[in-house]
């Protein structure tokens, strides 16, 4: 790993809605001052684009393969593509 820019798309399946998903998502990321965002999507799984060093982003799709105490994660989908760095902050999206 390295310091180099990144950026993971993700998807979550599971029970990760109604289980503080997203904003542990959104804690874990801006602890490590990365960027994106998450949201639920219709079909019960979440989403999520972060951005910033690789390890740190590595670090967080780790996490999301556990999630909350609550969640109980079957899958995370990842996509690793190159960082745009269009975001300015991490948040939710409704």
């Amino acid at each position: 790993m390295s310091d180099e820019p990144a950026r993971a798309e993700l998807r979550i399946h599971g029970k990760v809605q109604g289980v503080f998903f997203r904003a542990n998502t959104r804690d874990q990321s801006r602890r490590r001052d990365l960027t994106g965002w998450v949201k639920n999507l219709p079909d019960g799984t979440v989403r999520a684009v972060i951005e910033g060093p690789r390890a740190e982003v590595q670090e967080v799709v780790d996490w999301a393969h556990e999630g909350p105490s609550a969640a109980r994660v079957e899958e995370v989908e990842v996509e690793w593509t190159e960082s745009t760095g269009e975001f300015d902050s991490f948040e939710i999206r409704r």
